[in-house]
């Protein structure tokens, strides 16, 4: 009677919950042993749904059972699990590899997205794949890796040569923001002002950055100055450092170019353990070592200086004696990773490095026909003077470091932390003189240098509301420091050394500012396939005022997840960078076909008021962009975006502006300070940038194909920004050899197109590159421009594992050993300077060291 009773009530009771009142599913789901919190459970077929906890715990109302409940986690297989009772579930996710690797970050607080549900394009690039590219830094990897990112080593620029300026979209390297774990990194301490790509910007010094430490490398191709707000208008650049903690990896390489110049050396160590099961710390450090190349040319006569073959130097010495090519550089590294959870919970984190490089890079040979006064001038006893070449050379120092606290209460996740990031860059003028000491001169100057500093302190707070609705803010206080020392005396007195006049005492700054920011940022999942984010934020500078700034942008995608529609419109801005507001300086060009001195007037100086020049005020931007994105078949993604940014008010280093009247105001001021023309930066243009933006890659167990292209266009709308004062003058303030800068000292157009192939235990990859054609335009005369054509790199690599522990590998950069074209001076001798440069460096595709072969060794345990 007992067994009926309780069979009659457990029949009701489940015939209640199947007919009637509403089911509360409870459970939990973990993945590889550990709770897995944001996981999204849908009940099949309705819009019913929630998400699981930070303890992966969650509980769900049916109007009946048996019921379908959908779990989908980014990076995990989708799962369908049928409930028939009210038991507790206990949901295991499997690993998704393929979607696992698509996880990106940056662009997005409300938690990991995919490259194909994030709203904006990100490309997520892993560490294997910038190893796969036949070059040795992280800078020239993502060149060759990413078609709307360029750097390229430059060559007699003094510091420049030494830093190599990096840009998103041909936007200068002021506008791409660089963050390491999500966090700012700092600028470097050096504005580029000599005649290369980048030219009057300041940017990250991404050889900084080695690629021993990094795990992959995130490239949002958009505006974001509402989330991570200023320089982050042609888009950011988040570095994921290495967090390994199984194994060991040590990587060694060496190389040489086919003319047998550019010995290359180094290598990377990566190790790291586990803090028993609550963190870990990862370690890595790097040394390299480069020797120079040279690629000068040999006109055998010298048309800067109007003298023939005859010469008894020049027939000694066709090349002018000169030494066009990379620089001399020696750089070492160590770069912690670490993380730890405390017993309530939260974590602390830390992470950051130290990099030390030492470079030396060389000036135009001073002839015996240049600098004649032999009688005091340092050569050996008994031997003919056959003049000098003077040596630039540099110490580099970077270092960052950031210190966090992250915890969640009550549903609230927030972030605290603090970093310092801090770039130096001391000069060293070697084999010179300064003429005006006549026999007391020394032959080596310290001639100053530069410094920058940042402290920020950052603190982010976000909640999912509920399964719809993510709401973020936060705040940052970020103090700034830049600092320009002065050189020793013997380097500035008179004219100063050949090459480079030390920094003067008058040069020498110490400026300060800080700015504080808010933002708010909100995600709503308005279904399953409709997002629509919105971000907000503001930021007041102590030295120039307030902006605020805004996006929007929106995502529609498939339920499969493999197909997605994007877009996103927004403002941003860019401060103008401390650098350009204090930099003075004298440098020594070739201008009007001549070698002197030349000035540089900072922002706040009472010249630049008399010559009408206003102070620096922020860039501002506008941004859109659509696109489109899927991965149809397994092992198969696609995307394509297009892209237009407004840019009003940039900041540009101007002309050089001469004039040889008295009586006008630029001549008047020429005169007081004794140089021969002079500069300043200024807002003074406003240009569109608009392209489109295409990759298409898959992946099978073996093959790996790969394609990426960009096609920019960059123009200058109005006119140029020129002062009254400048105008009555007749001075071009920004004139066409400048503005080409701008518009076409980088390619419009990169496709790159690879495919790897594993054999194993052997792995080949064969990969090219087409880089579009770059204009030099010539300062005031169209015809002679001259457009450098399209070319096309191959790229070999090839690796063989002896053991799991053990493989060499040989790169091959430039397989087919090709060259820029030629310069065409079409009768300007300064064009080529006299002929000592046969290819071209103020616009740049690729270089010009031709063929270089590396071989590679690999170790881990």
């Amino acid at each position: 009677m007992q067994k009926f009773i309780y069979s009659l009530v457990s029949l009701l009771l489940f015939g209640s919950m199947v007919f009637g009142q509403d089911v509360q599913i409870k459970g939990k789901v973990v993945a590889s042993g550990a709770s897995l919190g944001g996981v999204n459970i849908s009940l099949k077929n309705t819009d019913s749904g929630t998400t699981t906890d930070s303890e992966g715990m969650f509980s769900l109302k049916v109007s009946q059972l048996p019921a379908v409940l959908e779990f989908s986690f980014i990076g995990y297989e989708k799962q369908s699990v049928i409930v028939e009772g009210g038991e507790f579930l206990e949901v295991v996710m499997v690993e998704d590899v393929l979607a696992f690797e698509d996880i990106v970050k940056v662009g997005s607080r409300y938690g990991s997205r995919t490259v194909i549900t994030s709203p904006v394009p990100i490309d997520n690039i892993k560490v294997k794949e910038l190893y796969a590219t036949a070059q040795v830094s992280t800078d020239k990897m993502l060149h060759y890796v990413v078609p709307s990112f360029n750097s390229t080593q430059q060559t007699i620029s003094d510091a420049t040569a030494h830093f190599d300026p990096a840009d998103l979209r041909g936007l200068g390297p002021s506008r791409t923001l660089v963050l390491i774990n999500g966090k700012r990194k700092n600028p470097s301490a050096l504005v580029f002002i000599n005649d290369t790509p980048g030219k009057g910007d300041v940017g990250v010094d991404m050889n900084s950055i080695p690629v021993g430490a990094i795990k992959k490398i995130e490239v949002l191709r958009d505006g974001a100055s509402a989330q991570y707000g200023s320089d982050a208008i042609a888009g950011v650049i988040n570095i994921i450092l290495n967090d390994e903690t199984e194994k060991t990896t040590i990587k060694a390489y060496s190389g040489v170019t086919e003319e047998g110049d550019g010995f290359q050396v180094g290598g990377n160590v990566n190790t790291g353990f586990k803090i028993g099961d609550r963190g870990f710390v990862n370690l890595s450090t790097g040394y390299s070592d480069q020797e120079e190349t040279n690629r000068a040319g040999e006109p055998g006569t010298d048309g800067l200086f109007g003298v023939d073959g005859s010469n008894p130097f020049i027939q000694q010495n066709s090349d002018l004696g000169m030494r066009v090519g990379l620089p001399n550089m020696t750089s070492a590294n160590i770069f912690l990773n670490s993380e730890i959870a405390l017993d309530d919970g939260g974590e602390l984190y830390a992470n950051g490095g130290l990099v030390f490089r030492r470079g030396k890079s060389y000036a135009l040979y001073r002839a015996p026909y240049w600098i004649p006064d032999e009688f005091f001038l340092k050569h050996e006893e008994g031997t003919t003077y056959e003049g000098f070449q003077p040596t630039f050379e540099t110490d580099i120092f970077d270092s960052e470091l950031t210190a966090g606290f992250r915890s969640e209460k009550l549903g609230w996740h927030y972030d605290f932390s603090f970093t310092h990031g801090n770039n130096t860059v001391d000069y060293t003028i070697g084999n010179s003189i300064n003429l005006d000491l006549a026999e007391a001169s020394p032959t080596e100057f310290r001639a100053g240098g530069y410094e920058f500093n940042s402290s920020i302190i950052n603190f982010d707070i976000s909640k999912l509301v509920n399964e719809k609705l993510f709401f973020s803010f936060g705040a940052e206080f970020r103090q700034e420091n830049f600092v320009t020392n002065a050189g020793e005396e013997a380097s500035y007195f008179g004219a100063g050394a050949q090459s480079f006049p030390g920094l003067q005492p008058q040069n020498a700054v110490d400026a300060k500012r800080s700015n504080f920011g808010a933002y708010i940022d909100l995600g709503f999942d308005v279904n399953e396939n409709l997002f629509i984010g919105g971000a907000a934020r503001s930021e007041n500078y102590s030295d120039f005022g307030t902006s605020t700034t805004f996006k929007l942008n929106g995502r529609l995608k498939t339920s499969d997840d493999n197909i997605s529609v994007r877009g996103s419109v927004s403002t941003g801005f860019r401060a103008p960078s401390l650098h350009q507001i204090h930099l003075s300086n004298i440098q020594t060009l070739v201008s009007g076909g001549t070698v002197s001195n030349q000035g540089t007037f900072n922002n706040n100086s009472p010249v630049l008021r008399k010559l009408g020049v206003d102070k620096l005020k922020e860039e501002t931007s506008t941004n859109f962009t659509l696109g489109i994105a899927g991965k149809p078949i397994k092992g198969l993604f696609f995307s394509a975006d297009l892209f237009q940014i407004n840019l009003d008010d940039r900041i540009v280093y101007s002309s050089s502006i001469a004039s040889n009247d008295p009586t006008t105001t630029v001549g008047g001021i020429l005169a007081q300070n004794n140089i021969t023309s002079l500069k300043f930066f200024i807002n003074a243009v406003n240009t569109t940038t608009k392209g489109v933006e295409l990759v298409a890659n898959y992946k099978m167990d073996k093959l790996s194909l790969n394609s990426s292209a960009a096609f920019m266009d960059h123009e200058i709308d109005g006119t140029i920004n020129t002062p009254t004062v400048l105008a009555n003058d007749g001075a071009d303030i920004f004139d066409r050899k400048e503005q080409s800068r701008i518009l076409s000292a980088r390619p419009n157009t990169k496709v790159i197109v690879g495919a790897s192939y594993d054999l194993n235990p052997l792995t080949i990859g064969l990969s090219g590159i087409h880089f579009g054609e770059v204009t030099w335009q010539h300062a005031a005369d169209p015809a002679k421009d001259q457009t450098f054509s399209s070319k096309v790199l191959l790229d070999l690599t090839a690796s063989y594992k002896f053991t799991r522990e053990i493989s060499i590998g040989l790169l091959v950069n430039n397989l087919l050993g090709t060259f820029p074209d030629k310069i065409d001076t079409k009768g300007d001798v300064v064009t080529d300077l006299g002929g000592r440069f046969q290819y071209p460096w103020e616009v740049n595709q690729f270089g010009f060291n031709g063929r270089v072969i590396v071989g590679t060794a690999n170790f881990n345990f």
